[in-house]
């Protein structure tokens, strides 16, 4: 018999939204545990720490393992170690993408690094801006964790790493490389991770802009759910499809 397929999971918009659990995104992961199906919770968010947003949904309801999830700040920080090991960064980010990168084995500096990387913080300042907009400009390699130029936040949205990325290129003409979906690169480390092989996985996502366009450019089955960001009629106005569109994952038989 054919193995059950494995699924790599969009976190906000399809299993939370907010702090608030979307209904059935329980049932449906205690589904996979139940029947031994492998899967990863692939998220941009590069704040936290696995172990981090492992607390934070066990708090509102939703048992993850911390070995469940991959990070935008993870995959960064492997791009990085495959790149120049032993190199260092002028960082600006939070714990869940710090933690990552002196994991990789790299020292954050501000001084000669070989690195900006930028990722998502809540304490955005203008120093810190300015002083990784001149490295950029004096020629430092420029790194960012994805390309989301929003993010959810208590009372709405804030802006993302995209936001900020789009000041530094701005101010400097340099377009900073970006890690985290909907770069091909992120979906084949998650594919690794999780040691499974994209013809027999499928991606689930809210976005069709991020979460679907990297599932059909990895050669994965996709499904849509319209429990986050994107509507059904928006889905026409892109040139390629999700396999399948549902109203959320409790729809989804594994």
């Amino acid at each position: 018999m054919q193995s059950p397929k494995s699924y790599i999971l969009d976190m906000d918009g399809v299993l939370v939204s907010g702090r608030t659990v979307i209904p059935g995104a329980g049932e449906f992961v205690e589904k996979l545990k139940a029947r031994n199906i492998n899967y990863l919770v692939l998220t941009n968010n590069a704040m936290f720490t696995p172990g981090d947003l492992s607390h934070r949904l066990r708090t509102i309801g939703l048992d993850i393992p911390a070995g469940r999830i991959y990070t935008s700040a993870m995959a960064t920080a492997s791009f990085l170690k495959s790149q120049q090991p032993d190199g260092t960064a002028f960082v600006i980010g939070e714990s869940g993408l710090t933690t990552a990168i002196h994991d990789a084995g790299y020292v954050i500096t501000d001084s000669g690094p070989d690195y900006v990387v930028l990722g998502e913080t809540q304490s955005y300042n203008m120093e810190t801006i300015t002083r990784a907009m001149r490295l950029v400009a004096a020629g430092v390699a420029f790194i960012a964790t994805n390309p989301d130029p929003t993010g959810p936040a208590e009372g709405g949205i804030a802006p993302a790493c995209g936001a900020m990325a789009a000041l530094i290129e701005k101010a400097t003409g340099v377009s900073p490389f970006f890690i985290g979906k909907p770069n091909p690169l992120m979906m084949r480390m998650a594919l690794n991770y999780l040691d499974a092989h994209s013809e027999n996985t499928v991606m689930v996502g809210d976005r069709m802009d991020t979460d679907i366009i990297a599932g059909v450019e990895s050669g994965m089955e996709t499904i849509l759910v319209l429990s986050g960001v994107t509507r059904r009629d928006q889905v026409m106005r892109f040139p390629y499809r999700p396999t399948h569109i549902v109203g959320s994952v409790a729809e989804i038989e594994p």
